[in-house]
């Protein structure tokens, strides 16, 4: 019975869907106006898995993830590099998708871009001012008045008088209070007329925080099952979801809510003032996308994720022994997940734990070493099951033991180490022992390890 730690409540609960056998689930995705960073990669891997393992579970999951395409950000950068809006977002949410497909990441089943929800955020604003929940302030946006508001707090777990505005809310004097935030920005002169609206409160563009609550409720309806996001949204964006759609509905809006932990980097928090600020291709250039997943993985969802090159090095060792292993024992055809079988049961205990991967891949090492151990092809193809379940161990194993990032084993490509491999072959043939210890010494500090064995050398990245 699958078990989440529920951010409102702050404790684990048994999830019950709204609907029995199926799940809605909405995740806050990425503001395009940049290459995505290895926050976004967190939060785009853990977000998969859990729909992954939802389905693995039989579940029918609708997975929505949406994009910022309208931001004080982007307007910026469309500006300072002489593009439209459309060209700068359509460019990165592009990159975007390279990024997230490169991680293995599934594609959501919905994936809206605010400015096609619009019209949705506005009779979303109007029913909020209706209900006495909305104001035109002095400069004429339209402010949520956050006071009027009985459980504004609920989710960070914070008195009014504690909270404070987050970092993309505005405080200016024109609010009746500091808490407020904007609902409906009025256009500004300066700013090209592909972002005005027209709107019953003059021309303008919608904030950041009601894009998700009328983008989730048109797609998903306005209760539903799982929202998602990065630990950093909790305040003010999700607590300010909340806001906004009970607000305007009158009823509960999400049922449990999931949030990610922070990427640091050498145990410092990861930010672009510090200098340690990293995009997802950057660290594609120096390491496989699949062991960048692994890493991810590894770590339960909820706790701090420390980047540095040793743990990623450390991440490719410890997926190069689980390809190994299927390497030994070769899986044929299709492999899937027998439940009843021992491993497979632990296994899924500890993804029903609040998806505790950690746990997980305990169990795919395990398994590992019993197929080391004993050759057996059915706990091979469960290695290889049980790691798919994870978006894990897909490539034939060769093929990842020999892939490298662009700049591994100093630039030694896979003929170069053939022709080097046939050399030692020659020396060896001719008792040339010598000149054989010395290419495998050469090869072994460009990064390559080779492997005698009955059918011949292999080789494989260190």
């Amino acid at each position: 019975m699958l078990s989440i730690y529920n951010t409102l409540s702050r404790n684990k609960e048994v999830f019950t869907p709204i609907d029995p056998g199926k799940v809605r689930m909405y995740v806050c995705g990425m503001t395009v106006y940049d290459f995505c960073h290895l926050g976004h990669a967190r939060v785009m891997v853990v977000f998969d898995m859990v729909a992954r393992w939802l389905r693995a579970s039989g579940l029918d999951v609708t997975y929505v993830r949406n994009i910022t395409d309208i931001d004080d950000k982007i307007i910026r950068r469309a500006q300072d590099k002489g593009e439209t809006i459309r060209q700068l977002t359509d460019r990165f949410i592009a990159a975007m998708h390279e990024d997230a497909d490169a991680l293995g990441v599934l594609r959501p089943d919905h994936e809206p871009r605010a400015t096609d929800y619009v019209a949705q955020m506005q009779s979303l604003i109007s029913r909020l001012e209706e209900k006495g929940l909305a104001y035109v302030a002095a400069n004429r946006d339209v402010c949520y008045a956050v006071r009027k508001f009985e459980g504004y707090g609920k989710l960070s777990g914070k008195s009014l008088d504690e909270l404070r505005a987050g970092e993309r809310v505005d405080v200016a004097q024109d609010k009746n209070d500091p808490l407020d935030f904007v609902l409906w920005k009025h256009a500004k002169v300066e700013e090209p007329g592909e972002v005005k609206w027209a709107s019953p409160w003059g021309e303008g563009r919608p904030g950041w925080h009601i894009e998700c609550s009328a983008m989730s409720s048109e797609l998903l309806g306005e209760h539903f099952d799982i929202h998602g996001g990065g630990m950093d949204l909790q305040f003010p964006h999700h607590e300010n979801e909340i806001a906004q759609s009970e607000g305007a509905h009158g009823h509960a809006f999400v049922n449990y809510w999931m949030h990610n932990g922070f990427v640091r980097v050498d145990d410092e928090k990861m930010s672009k003032s510090l200098g340690n600020f990293f995009t997802i291709r950057e660290v594609l250039q120096k390491y496989d996308p699949e062991v960048v997943r692994f890493f991810i993985l590894r770590a339960h969802y909820r706790s701090a994720l420390n980047y540095s090159d040793a743990h990623l090095k450390d991440a490719r060792n410890a997926l190069t022994r689980l390809y190994t292993a299927l390497k030994n024992v070769p899986v044929q055809g299709e492999a899937v997940p027998d439940w009843s079988e021992a491993h497979a049961q632990r296994f899924r205990a500890a993804m029903d734990d609040d998806f505790n991967t950690a746990e997980a891949v305990a169990v795919l090492f395990e398994l590992a070493n019993e197929v080391n151990r004993c050759a057996s092809p059915a706990l091979a193809a469960q290695l290889k099951a049980l790691g798919g379940v994870l978006g894990l161990l897909g490539r034939e194993p060769q093929a990842f033991l020999q892939a490298g990032a662009p700049d591994a084993a100093g630039g030694v490509d896979a003929d170069a180490i053939e022709a080097r491999i046939a050399e030692r072959a020659a020396a060896k043939k001719a008792k040339n022992f010598a000149d054989a210890d010395r290419i495998r010494a050469e090869l072994l500090e460009a990064g390559v390890i080779l492997e005698d064995g009955p059918g011949g050398t292999t080789w494989r990245r260190a």
